[in-house]
């Protein structure tokens, strides 16, 4: 009984050893991420995809609040016909769950498409990273839904 009781004992202390090792990282997994949103969020202030590029996934896919689908290629081709003023995020926040991080927030800004049609953007917005074989964070989904005002 006194075995199993000091097994027992070792094994919660190992796991609380765990679990407050997590929490640490997921203190700086959190940052990393918000780096890296922030990061993305320039690429559109200067209008220069690149930026952002090499944060997606090669299987990156974004749903979009119109209803459009695209992968990373469209996604890129996109951003570069565009041309963002004013942009800012709102309400930024990251969860993480070991080898992933969802960050959510509002996207709030004006855009002008290839056509020369201009509008006002202001929609919530959900974004997937996982942490890469090579240790990197890339998004791999990205979906947004147009705030009602």
């Amino acid at each position: 009984m006194k075995k199993l009781l000091m097994s027992c004992l070792i094994g919660l202390i190992s796991l609380s050893g765990a679990v407050w090792s997590q929490a640490q990282d997921t203190s700086g997994t959190e940052k990393a991420i918000v780096a890296l949103e922030q990061q993305w969020l320039q690429s559109q202030k200067t209008n220069n995809p690149d930026l952002v590029a090499p944060l997606l996934a090669d299987k990156f896919i974004i749903s979009e609040s119109d209803g459009k689908v695209s992968n990373k290629s469209e996604m890129l081709a996109s951003s570069k016909s565009s041309k963002y003023e004013n942009v800012e995020y709102q309400d930024l926040k990251v969860t993480v769950f070991s080898n992933t991080a969802i960050a959510t927030g509002i996207f709030k800004g004006k855009v002008t498409d290839a056509s020369g049609k201009t509008t006002d953007e202001y929609a919530r917005f959900t974004d997937t990273w996982v942490k890469m074989p090579n240790g990197k964070w890339q998004c791999v989904a990205s979906h947004s839904s147009n705030v009602k005002t």
